[in-house]
């Protein structure tokens, strides 16, 4: 039977977590950087820990007022610096709660700018090694980051979307461009069947690009989080995809 983990970016106070939660593997918690603070990332780990959910450090750029998504260009060490403060702080506020970290997952220009860039991608191979190198690492599906995560024998974790376009080289159509997202559940519903079924995606120019699926990103700050969760979750019920966390 096929497997596929539902991760989900959340204590990001956009109010639906409490929904969201009884229908993902993976949670992915907001360290305070773009979004979140001490209290709501405890309160989104207990969560996470009522439901038995995997719970994933969710680092980015301390940019809240673009939410994390403006691109700032840092040294290496600034970015080790950056990553490792987050991991650490979500890994005490868990531990705390009787939890462990199962894995990472950066956020929004981070995570673009680390499948791209090999000094920010360098940094988190390094912030992931230094703190625990058994945690897993969520990356962009055939991004050079998978590469050199595995050579630095980190368990690396392939992630694709449903609700994004692609580019022919496998890199996500930026936000700021008009037709980045694919509003249409149905649509998204035939682009996640293309992923885990048959490991390919369609670039915004029609050729296809390969991918590994392992894990799909809901995103859990969109006005129908809820339900293209609920869709989503059907979708794999009736394809006979099981639901879990790698």
């Amino acid at each position: 039977m096929k497997t596929l983990d539902l991760n989900c970016d959340l204590g990001e106070g956009c109010g639906q977590d409490q929904a969201l939660m009884p229908m993902i593997t993976s949670a992915n918690i907001a360290c305070g950087a773009h979004a979140g603070n001490e209290e709501t990332m405890s309160a989104t780990v207990a969560l996470a820990l009522e439901h038995q959910i995997a719970i994933g450090a969710h680092p980015g750029f301390a940019d809240p007022s673009h939410f994390g998504r403006r691109e700032i260009w840092l040294s290496r060490q600034e970015l080790f610096t950056l990553i490792s403060r987050q991991i650490e702080q979500l890994a005490t506020i868990t531990e705390r709660q009787g939890g462990r970290l199962h894995h990472v997952k950066l956020h929004g220009a981070l995570y673009n700018q680390s499948a791209r860039d090999p000094n920010c991608a360098a940094a988190l191979v390094d912030a992931v090694k230094g703190f625990d190198p058994t945690l897993k690492v969520y990356v962009l599906a055939k991004s050079p980051l998978v590469d050199l995560a595995q050579a630095a024998d980190l368990t690396v974790i392939q992630e694709v979307f449903a609700d994004r376009r692609y580019r022919p080289d496998g890199a996500l159509v930026p936000r700021q461009s008009a037709d980045a997202l694919i509003t249409d559940p149905l649509k998204c519903l035939q682009q996640l069947e293309q992923m885990v079924c048959y490991q390919r995606v369609q670039a915004c120019d029609g050729s296809w690009v390969s991918v590994k699926a392992q894990t799909l990103c809901l995103h859990g700050d969109g006005l129908h989080a809820v339900s293209f969760a609920q869709a989503i979750c059907q979708w794999m019920q009736r394809h006979h995809i099981d639901k879990r966390a790698p």
